[in-house]
């Protein structure tokens, strides 16, 4: 799809990370670095939650940040930079799913409890918002931690993605959409699928304080 100089021109202004991209396109190796010295980490955690491995994830970030490099020549902007990146994310995480797949090696298991974990995960963003929900019974932040990842684990691929996008990219509709090649209106039943799915799966725990 061809990018008009006008969308081109707007992305430029109103995104610093687009500007950055577009130094990387002329071969500047700071900027190169600052970008991934500003969505490494977020990268990594969005694809640990999607691949359920750490040690894979980061083995697929390398992987996203070096197609980012290769395609900096033919880099354009149409979109806000993550847009961009995550679109990439996604393609590369699938990817990786189906060659698991065809290995058999698919596993669904809880991520490990990270010592220290930061505030940034989105679990545990995730989980902080969820306590709101569970007025009767003051949580146990790691436990609460634990229960939210293993819900949000449950959900199918697509909607664990959306989740994530909104809930730790804050991404609006419109970029998960361009991100995941689906439609705004599909973006939006995903996400409601998804988040009734979610209070089922924490239902009991809110209600009765029971483990799933």
């Amino acid at each position: 799809m061809s990018i008009s100089e006008s969308t081109a021109r707007r992305y430029e202004l109103q995104d610093p990370d687009v500007r950055l991209m577009l130094l990387v396109r002329d071969d500047d190796a700071a900027a190169f670095e600052e970008l991934m010295l500003r969505y490494q980490r977020r990268v990594v955690t969005v694809l640990e939650h999607l691949v359920g491995k750490r040690d894979l994830a980061e083995d697929l970030a390398q992987d996203v940040f070096m197609r980012v490099y290769r395609s900096r020549k033919s880099y354009v902007p149409g979109s806000r930079f993550s847009t961009w990146l995550f679109t990439i994310v996604n393609n590369v995480a699938s990817n990786a799913r189906r060659s698991l797949a065809r290995r058999k090696e698919v596993q669904v298991t809880n991520a490990a409890e990270q010592s220290g974990s930061q505030p940034a995960d989105p679990m545990e963003r995730i989980a902080t918002a969820a306590s709101g929900m569970m007025p009767t019974r003051q949580l146990d932040k790691s436990e609460m931690g634990s229960i939210v990842r293993q819900a949000v684990e449950s959900l199918n691929e697509r909607q664990r993605m959306a989740v994530l996008l909104s809930k730790f990219e804050e991404m609006s509709y419109a970029d998960i959409a361009e991100t995941m090649g689906m439609s705004v209106q599909a973006i939006k039943s995903l996400l409601s699928r998804a988040r009734a799915n979610l209070k089922e799966a924490l239902q009991p725990y809110l209600q009765e304080g029971t483990v799933p």
